[in-house]
């Protein structure tokens, strides 16, 4: 008797022409070969693009040729000569991150109707699969029901069948709370016909199965609690790997793609694991992984500092996780990710030959403004996209007479923060008087942390200019669509958020007679919360993590360990991530996106001055180092630091690729 296929199988089924159903192969067309005979197929990835469809930046209002989506479209031609066997898949995060998805989510809002720009761009590359990564459920489960074009049987949404992209997304670990089933179909079967090479070098058409899961980390629940909450149930990668891998074995496949949300962890397995990949390769099954979230690149040799060098059973040259291979092929359309399958035909199969092959990850950018071409006809297919978040990101909503910069925010700099901060606190302190009567009294604080700061090169840190104010300038001191959330929590806990953000940097040895970097690389900006309110403290930095606050008052007054506060933040700090908060101590968790809050304060604030921005509560403890440390800013910077208030830091060396070295005594 014929298994009855799950619904979400069946109606994807009659989505694809190219694809055929888990009921096996079809009698007619062309036969497999026989045993001996080879092909090389090539398994084409792009990640973490965050709709940068052109290579742009909003927030500048100029062009940016180290990224974008239309420049991998030139290295997708290009491997598509390289490899006419060839599928191409994204891996997620790829309908946030931009001024042009801002105002398709939340400006003016996708219609039923209309295909999201990012959706039109990939389709116009002809896409054969993608998964749904953490960030695609930034603008609730409704909008992404309507830009992916699925229906969601899930609270808050409408139900309605909307434009979506062209091709299959998958997702393996996500279901709905209403009926237990997959959000999206767990796994698709695409069937291409493909030239092979047979034992005695003719060469054959013959289809070729390939089976694609996808995957998105478990911490969703707490990072988009707002959203999911109630509404979803998500579970380990590893777990969901276990469950759907070998249903889709059974479907006669000829080989299997993980698509997963996620970078490497080698640590201990939970199923909340952020970055399971590792332990997702363990399962049998799977032949090929395309990885992502973390921004990284792999395989990455070249670099001496990549942290896949050094990872048991990875090899950071050929592109394997424990004999699997894999790619990641960094973010914002910085590069394509080819993994080059060498398949060979052994007892009536297709089996991988290891020896043949590998994975590479083909950069946009070869080096400093030395970028391929752009593909022309992604510009022409989201023009009217373009030009309407471009003249909305361009309302004027105020002018500052101060520079509103991040260049040294690890050095606790406020110019930004300060704006954040002031403006999550007014708004916080005025919920509470109003919604939570009760806490009135209790002080409120504000938490926030540069979201640009380096990471992604010389470019990527926020500079708002004396001058004009707008949108634009809003949407550069806050990067992300986080709504608003605060915590009440007590001096002890305070503490400990600090010493959280404190691991940002390196431990310091007064007595080192050579520079000692500042900051530790591998803890993101964005975990290095300032947090403003009348507070003050101190990082004794030749501490060991979690001993670096030497001082914490508040109005001059040391804190007490049971001292209540109210700390205003966003949705994702508020449910987890520092030692204490954990989602239990919300008090105020709103829609209203911290970003719409930072522009009604500047609205109200129409003539910024220094005086609108609480000073600084950061200082560091005076170590006497025999040798300054030393951090990277962008170059030309270092009159910006004294004139915060850093007298002690200056400018020793260009790094060519428009950051400096900087030194700074402690």
């Amino acid at each position: 008797m014929m298994r009855r296929l799950p619904l979400p199988i069946l109606t994807s089924l009659l989505l694809s022409a190219c694809t055929t159903g888990p009921a096996g192969r079809h009698d007619d067309g062309p036969k497999p070969p026989a045993d001996g005979a080879r092909a090389d197929v090539a398994l084409l990835e792009t990640t973490d693009l965050h709709s940068n469809v052109l290579s742009y930046d909003y927030f500048k209002g100029a062009a940016d040729p180290t990224l974008g989506f239309e420049r991998v479209a030139t290295l997708v031609h290009a491997a598509r000569k390289d490899f006419p066997n060839n599928f191409l898949f994204d891996d997620g995060d790829t309908i946030q991150g931009t001024a042009l998805a801002d105002h398709q989510a939340l400006a003016s809002p996708l219609a039923c109707d209309q295909k999201l720009a990012m959706y039109k761009a990939m389709d116009a590359l002809g896409y054969d699969g993608g998964t749904i990564g953490n960030h695609e459920f930034n603008y609730g489960l409704d909008f992404l029901a309507h830009a992916t074009g699925t229906p969601l049987n899930v609270e808050g949404t409408d139900g309605a069948r909307c434009t979506g992209p062209d091709f299959p997304l998958v997702l393996s670990n996500v279901y709905s709370s209403r009926d237990g089933k997959p959000l999206y179909a767990p796994y698709r079967v695409l069937t291409k016909s493909i030239t092979a090479w047979t034992a005695d070098g003719s060469a054959v058409q013959v289809p070729l199965r390939v089976g694609i899961l996808g995957f998105t980390p478990q911490p969703i629940l707490k990072w988009d609690k707002r959203n999911l909450e109630g509404k979803v149930t998500v579970t380990g990668i590893v777990e969901a790997a276990q469950r759907w891998v070998p249903e889709l074995r059974s479907q006669d496949v000829d080989i299997v793609v993980a698509i997963s949300h996620g970078g490497l962890n080698p640590d201990a397995y939970h199923e909340t694991m952020e970055n399971a990949n590792w332990h997702l390769a363990g399962v049998p099954g799977i032949d090929a992984l395309l990885m992502g979230h973390s921004h990284d690149v792999f395989p990455n040799a070249s670099n001496p500092k990549s942290r896949f060098n050094t990872m048991a059973e990875v090899d950071n040259e050929r592109g394997y996780v424990r004999g699997v291979p894999a790619v990641m092929a960094g973010y914002w359309g910085k590069g394509l990710g080819v993994i080059k399958l060498a398949l060979v035909r052994q007892g009536g199969r297709w089996v991988v030959d290891k020896q043949k092959t590998y994975s590479e990850v083909r950069p946009i950018c070869t080096a400093a403004k030395e970028c391929v071409a752009a593909d022309p006809a992604i510009a022409r297919v989201i023009d009217a996209e373009h030009r309407a978040a471009n003249a909305w990101v361009s309302t004027p909503i105020g002018r500052t007479a101060v520079r509103l910069n991040t260049y040294f925010s690890d050095l606790g700099e406020v110019s930004a923060l300060g704006v954040i901060n002031a403006a999550q606190r007014d708004y916080v302190a005025r919920r509470i008087k109003t919604e939570r009567p009760d806490l009135a009294a209790v002080p409120v604080l504000s938490g926030a942390a540069a979201f640009k700061a380096g990471f992604a090169g010389s470019e990527d840190y926020t500079d708002v200019a004396p001058g004009e104010v707008t949108i634009k300038s809003a949407a550069d001191l806050y990067l992300y669509p986080n709504t608003i959330a605060a915590v009440h929590i007590d001096g002890k806990t305070l503490k400990g958020w600090l010493e959280k953000a404190a691991e940002r940097f390196n431990q310091l040895d007064p007595a080192a007679t050579t520079p000692q970097p500042l900051v530790n690389v591998r803890v993101p900006t964005y975990n290095f919360d300032v947090i403003q309110g009348g507070l003050r403290y101190t990082f004794d930095l030749s501490r060991p993590t979690g001993e670096r606050v030497v001082a914490l008052t508040y109005k001059d007054k040391p804190v007490a360990p049971d001292a209540a506060f109210i700390v205003a933040t966003n949705n994702y700090r508020a449910s987890g991530g520092i030692p204490g908060v954990d989602g239990s101590r919300i008090v105020l968790a709103e829609e209203t996106t911290n970003r719409d809050i930072v522009i009604e304060w500047l609205k109200a604030h129409p003539t910024l001055s220094a005086k609108d921005i609480e000073p600084s509560p950061v200082s560091f403890a005076r170590l006497g180092l025999k040798a300054p440390a030393t951090f990277r800013s962008r170059t030309g910077k270092a009159a910006i630091a004294v004139a915060a208030g850093f007298t002690s830091v200056r400018e020793t060396a260009g790094n060519g690729d428009g950051t400096s070295t900087y030194a700074v005594e402690f």
